[in-house]
């Protein structure tokens, strides 16, 4: 009878183990956008359309996925040239000095079987803080060629001033021209990556 139940516990410890898997960000379903308040009564939404990503993940086990993203500084959109411009120089991102951001996940705090928190190190302008995101996990699926997807939707706040975007104007009312608080959007899908095969002796 003991067998039978390690055999039952092995069985179960394999399984387990293989639903984790290895992930990359598939860009064209993906976006990392944010807003931010201009003259304190509208919002200006800007993108990243450049970034690169990969996670191992596991929907049974959520508390030991691990990712890192990077993302292209100069990929910035906000639809207007001359404000992208702007914030590529020095008074915001200086894209020629520090031309990625990067995030290193450190930790996931499980909520309920489809949310948890993320946190990990931000790296934007040479300074790295701990950030953390409210991560929907929406599902996994197959896509028409046998590729297994899963989506992810994360959504969380900062403020610039930590990573030293420090540039700012006073309106004559006493509040700012850009907002401080940035809030952060992402959209992910990504494909589960397909073991090598392995090479003939």
């Amino acid at each position: 009878m003991k067998k039978l139940v390690y055999s039952i516990i092995g069985m179960l410890a394999i399984s387990a183990v293989s639903l984790a898997a290895d992930y990359k960000i598939d860009v064209s379903h993906s976006n990392v956008n944010f807003k931010v308040k201009h003259l304190a009564i509208s919002t200006v939404n800007g993108r990243f359309s450049d970034f690169t990503g990969s996670f191992q993940f596991d929907p049974a086990n959520m508390k030991d996925a691990s990712g890192t993203v990077t993302i292209d500084i100069n990929s910035i959109d906000t639809d207007i040239a001359d404000r992208d411009k702007h914030l590529r120089s020095a008074d915001f991102f200086d894209a020629e000095t520090y031309p990625q951001m990067t995030f290193q996940s450190t930790g996931v705090q499980v909520v309920d079987e489809e949310n948890f928190k993320l946190t990990g190190n931000l790296t934007m302008r040479g300074v790295t803080k701990p950030v953390t995101l409210d991560v929907v996990y929406n599902g996994m699926a197959k896509d028409p060629w046998g590729n297994t997807r899963v989506g992810f939707t994360a959504e969380g706040k900062l403020n610039r001033k930590d990573f030293g975007l420090t540039w700012n104007k006073l309106m004559e009312t006493g509040g700012l021209v850009v907002g401080e608080e940035i809030r952060i959007i992402i959209e992910i899908q990504a494909i589960q990556e397909k073991p090598s095969e392995s090479k003939e002796q």
